[in-house]
């Protein structure tokens, strides 16, 4: 793929989490770099619905670190975790009321070579392109995503550098499961994959 998609517009985010979620998954999230484009088909997505959720960084109310979360909708969320690695989110429901979607994985189309790079991996390791854009942590790294550069940044937006589009894919089969990583709430059915892709992270959804 290397035309660019059609970009979703902010309507598309003011919904509850669990309905954009669905509709995330096979859609495109773009990062452009002057005339270079990464792309990476969204495969692995999970809900977290503000206040009254114990594991959103919502739950304990507005704060600066999570603002974006109660501002306008198709915003990104961006926030450093375990010392570690960034995690792209984005915003949902009307300004004021915080809602949001972790991206988990996604399904790499173009760019490979660049996102390669920005993981430090070998040439040897693009053989296998799971190392690329399977998790949280690793697809934020390979598409340059950061707090600083990234955090309230318009994914609604195609003069945006980072942004999502539809390019009319649709997956066959969608599955719901707990999510994953977390600890609190961790029972709640809200992590939304392309079934059976390659890309998932985490255990099997064949």
């Amino acid at each position: 793929m290397t035309a660019d998609p059609i970009v979703l517009p902010s309507e598309f985010y003011n919904r509850d989490p669990r309905q954009v979620c669905r509709d995330l998954l096979g859609k495109v999230l773009v990062r452009r770099e002057g005339r270079k484009r990464l792309m990476g088909r969204i495969v692995e997505v999970e809900a977290y619905l503000g206040e009254d959720d114990p594991a959103a960084h919502s739950a304990a109310g507005r704060t600066r670190r999570n603002d974006v979360l109660f501002g306008p909708p198709g915003r990104a969320y961006v926030y450093f975790i375990y010392g570690n690695h960034y995690c792209l989110n984005v915003s949902c429901l009307p300004d004021g009321i915080a809602g949001g979607i972790l991206f988990r994985a996604l399904e790499p189309l173009h760019g490979m070579e660049q996102m390669a790079v920005a993981r430090n991996l070998s040439l040897k390791q693009l053989h296998d392109l799971r190392l690329l854009t399977s998790g949280p942590g690793r697809l934020a790294e390979a598409f340059g995503i950061t707090r600083e550069r990234d955090n309230g940044k318009n994914l609604a937006s195609c003069r945006s550098d980072l942004w999502i589009g539809d390019a009319t894919y649709r997956p066959e089969k969608i599955m719901v499961t707990r999510r994953i990583g977390i600890t609190k709430a961790a029972d709640m059915p809200l992590r939304y994959v392309v079934a059976g892709n390659r890309f998932v992270s985490g255990r099997s959804t064949r």
